[in-house]
């Protein structure tokens, strides 16, 4: 059964997106994950609490979403921050981004963490992440004694400066 979100665009009005469809349960009283703008990225996702939750200075909690997916074979949601929480309440998602693999079949949840000085209030219908659809692949190694030369070669952390 195909659903749309009750929201402004869905992933088949996105005139940039490819047609896939991703089988979804929603347990929450919540709306589905929805794009909040026509080029968005990421679907919103939200809490789905019995009571609200205090998150406090440094702590971390799990919040559920009520969402379940089934995503096809080559593809992955990645769990993302949001940005307006993190720049105006220091509130971010540890383990960022969170892989939810295809073979997962159990409720997407959210670990929230607290890195302001302030308590923070999640309550059920607020927007807690981001979740982005990417495909990938699997790949294989090929063991060698030596790797190509590069103009970069081994320089790492920093190494173009800071100006």
């Amino acid at each position: 059964m195909r659903i749309n979100s009750t929201r402004k665009f869905t992933a088949r009005e996105n005139i940039n997106t490819r047609n896939m469809t991703i089988k979804i349960i929603n347990k929450s009283s919540n709306v589905l994950p929805a794009y909040e703008t026509e080029m968005a990225a990421g679907l919103d996702l939200r809490a789905f609490l019995q009571e609200d939750v205090i998150v406090k200075p440094l702590e971390r909690v799990l919040i559920p979403t009520g969402i379940y997916l089934e995503l096809p074979q080559g593809v992955e949601a990645q769990i993302r921050p949001r940005s307006g929480l993190a720049f105006k309440h220091g509130i971010s998602i540890l383990n960022s981004p969170g892989t939810i693999d295809p073979d997962y079949r159990g409720e997407l949840k959210v670990l929230l963490i607290n890195f302001s000085h302030e308590p923070f209030k999640v309550s059920t219908g607020d927007r807690i992440a981001q979740m982005v659809i990417a495909r990938y692949e699997h790949i294989g190694f090929d063991l060698v004694e030596v790797l190509s030369e590069t103009v970069r070669g081994s320089a790492g952390y920093g190494h173009t400066g800071k100006k």
